[in-house]
């Protein structure tokens, strides 16, 4: 199988820190090109890290035949426009987290890849990493009974103004920049969708973004996640899943290291000193990386991705219906 040929937009730290990193490292992509509003930036990003073409704009990366998909790391309110075009011009698209600002979005997006064929895919990486597969196999086994409770936190602290997460305007904000992990691997440790949600937010009065919010969905039989997520609290995550025989808690459940192994530890609950307490250890794995080559195998062998678009809807659905409940000050359905 030859490697498939990225093309990246935008110079985001994401994409500088992480995935441009985790494709060169791999076996199945390149990263041919990147694009950014300013040439000399995207001359300087590509120099830096050895891609072959810059650009100064977008839309010329689109149009390069050269290119076989893109990964775009935009902000948020450049994902579905941005995609869309991607879509339009043939192009394959591993869009990030949130896929889109709205549910309605995620159907355009979906409806658009459909009736096109061309692959897009939500970048939610964790689902790709060992530690969560894991999580969900154990809960499924049944290894701590039934699995009621998930209870997250994902925090961290950021008051720069000129920061894409702290303006409202392009998507900025607690809930879709890091709760939306909490939902999405709830979903995923349940396999399921709330039937409801609601939620408190804190707005910050300069930025008007959401800065710390916390929320609490009821899924089928009664099981509940509860999260908290924070632009402005201390740097935090933690992950715990509830059952009726024993707990497992995630150490570093979302920005894994690429190059230490992890831990979960499974509890059986028999004590509060640790005396029925296993710690697993996880080989070290690159997330960004097995995400990438996942989406490649997909567009170049056409492999089923592990997830699709109808999951990226649902989760934008959950995230909406948060949205409504701080409007409305009650339980919303998704």
């Amino acid at each position: 199988m030859r490697k498939l040929r990225w093309g990246v937009l935008g110079a985001a730290n994401i994409a500088i820190k992480a995935v441009i990193p985790a494709i060169q490292a791999g076996e199945t992509g390149i990263v041919a090109a990147i694009a950014s509003r300013s040439l000399a930036k995207a001359q300087s990003v590509a120099a830096e890290l050895g891609i072959a073409k810059a650009y100064g704009s977008y839309e010329d990366l689109l149009c390069d035949p050269d290119i076989d998909a893109i990964y775009n790391p935009l902000p948020n309110h450049l994902h579905m426009p941005m995609t869309l075009d991607a879509i339009r011009n043939d192009k394959p698209v591993l869009c990030e987290k949130p896929i889109a600002l709205t549910a309605e979005e995620a159907m355009q997006i979906a409806s658009a890849s459909r009736t096109s064929g061309v692959l897009v895919a939500e970048a939610f990486m964790v689902r790709h990493h060992p530690q969560w597969q894991m999580v969900r196999e154990l809960v499924q086994a049944g290894r701590i009974g039934t699995a009621l409770a998930i209870q997250t936190i994902f925090s961290y602290y950021l008051d720069d103004p000129a920061n894409v997460r702290n303006q409202k305007a392009i998507g900025g904000g607690g809930l879709y920049d890091v709760g939306c992990y909490a939902i999405n691997t709830a979903r995923f440790v349940f396999d399921g969708e709330p039937e409801r949600v609601i939620g408190l937010f804190d707005q910050d009065e300069t930025f008007q973004t959401d800065r710390m919010m916390s929320g609490l969905a009821e899924f089928s039989a009664h099981r509940h996640l509860t999260f908290t997520c924070a632009t402005q609290l201390s740097l935090c995550q933690k992950v715990t899943v509830l059952g009726t025989q024993g707990r497992v808690d995630i150490a570093i459940p979302f920005n894994a290291p690429t190059d230490t192994p992890t831990t979960i530890t499974i509890d059986d609950g028999r004590d509060l000193t640790g005396g029925g307490r296993e710690i697993v250890e996880i080989n070290a794995a690159n997330q960004y990386g097995l995400q990438c080559d996942a989406f490649a195998r997909a567009v170049l062998a056409g492999t089923p991705l592990p997830t699709g678009l109808d999951d990226a809807v649902a989760n934008m659905k959950v995230i909406d219906a948060f949205f409504r409940s701080n409007r409305s000050n009650s339980w919303e359905k998704p």
